[in-house]
């Protein structure tokens, strides 16, 4: 009789603790049978499969099976839906979300970069989810894993003449596009010199592409700018000037300049972000006996390697940098030469002739 009751007692412990669930595929054949409407996702918590569910007799079942049940308040069918909402979205730069099992929320994550519009885009999208959908804020963008080209940064070409090989270090200036949306890059055209037609990142040495167009003080322009044409698929151009800290700036236009206006020049070598647009019609002659016209003269200095950098006023492209006074001289935000002056290559003129456009 004891051995009796013992037995009964050991297949009722048996029946009342199946087995633990550790094969993902039996516990999805379990929400296949449940149904989305009441069922919110599979995922392992301490080790152990645990099933999300709406209701009690359906954690009731999940636990007869072996798996942890865990009963929430919203299933896969609302939360795909709110997601499903969020792709509708044309892309926003900047963002990601998914349906995040763990918490029972879609999540959405909203990086550095994002516009007013676009979030308020977002947020309409979901209104009517509550708590179903969590908006949180991160630092910092979401950039792929090619290598970033910005305005601002060093490129470098190899040239050799006559036996003898040297390194030309120039700055890119604004990256902008064709009608078809190919890339280019704007740059000094007298960088292009001595056969510097190839072109790479100075960080990295990193290959970019080779120069489709330049002119230096040639022409009935006379004018400073060259054109380069990525054809790297690991290096992606983006629409932004990048500052010495590693900060970034949006350029989103280009105008003409006008007198008076507060601007801000990059370069590979220095960066001067206090200046002032002097003249927008200048006539200039260099030591080399070189004369380039219709220039814009600002007081912002520059040494030697920022040739071809950019120069703008908050989003808008004005100027590409050709050459200056004091070049040989320190260069700074507090540069003391009341007299020194930089001139650039009026970028709007660039892009008319070129049949290019700013983008962003």
């Amino acid at each position: 009789m004891v051995g009796g009751l013992l037995t009964l007692t050991t297949l009722t412990a048996a029946q009342a603790a199946p087995a633990p669930l550790t094969d993902p595929a039996k516990a999805a054949a379990i929400v296949d049978q449940l149904g989305n409407k009441r069922t919110a996702g599979i995922y392992y918590r301490n080790e152990r499969l645990v099933v999300a569910v709406t209701d009690q007799a359906a954690a009731e079942t999940v636990q007869s099976a072996g798996a942890v049940a865990e009963v929430v308040l919203h299933s896969t069918t609302e939360l795909s839906s709110a997601k499903a909402k969020l792709d509708q979205l044309e892309g926003v730069p900047n963002t990601a979300w998914s349906i995040d099992q763990t918490s029972n929320r879609v999540n959405v994550q909203i990086y550095d970069g994002v516009s007013d519009a676009d979030r308020s885009r977002i947020e309409k999208a979901v209104s009517g989810y509550g708590d179903a959908v969590d908006i949180t804020e991160h630092s910092s963008k979401i950039e792929s894993t090619a290598y970033a080209m910005r305005g601002g940064l060093g490129i470098t070409s190899e040239c050799t003449s006559g036996g003898s090989g040297w390194i030309t270090t120039c700055t890119a200036g604004f990256n902008v596009q064709n009608a078809s949306g190919k890339k280019y890059m704007l740059t000094a055209g007298h960088c292009m010199e001595d056969g510097a037609v190839t072109w790479h990142r100075r960080t990295g040495d990193i290959p970019l592409g080779r120069a489709t167009d330049w002119v230096f003080g040639n022409g009935t322009d006379q004018s400073d700018y060259g054109v380069v044409g990525y054809s790297n698929s690991n290096v992606t151009p983006y629409g932004t000037i990048q500052y010495k800290d590693g900060s970034e700036g949006q350029i989103s236009r280009s105008a003409s300049a006008f007198e008076g206006e507060k601007v801000k020049r990059v370069g590979t070598m220095s960066q001067d972000l206090v200046g002032m647009v002097l003249a927008t019609d200048v006539t200039v002659t260099y030591t080399d006996g070189i004369t380039l016209r219709h220039m814009i003269e600002v007081s912002n200095c520059s040494v030697h390697g920022d040739s071809g950098g950019p120069l703008f006023s908050d989003e808008t492209a004005l100027g590409i940098l050709s050459g200056g006074s004091y070049v040989d001289e320190p260069c700074g935000d507090s540069d003391p030469q009341a007299d020194r002056s930089s001139f650039y290559e009026p970028v709007y003129k660039v892009l008319l002739w070129e049949g290019l456009k700013i983008y962003y």
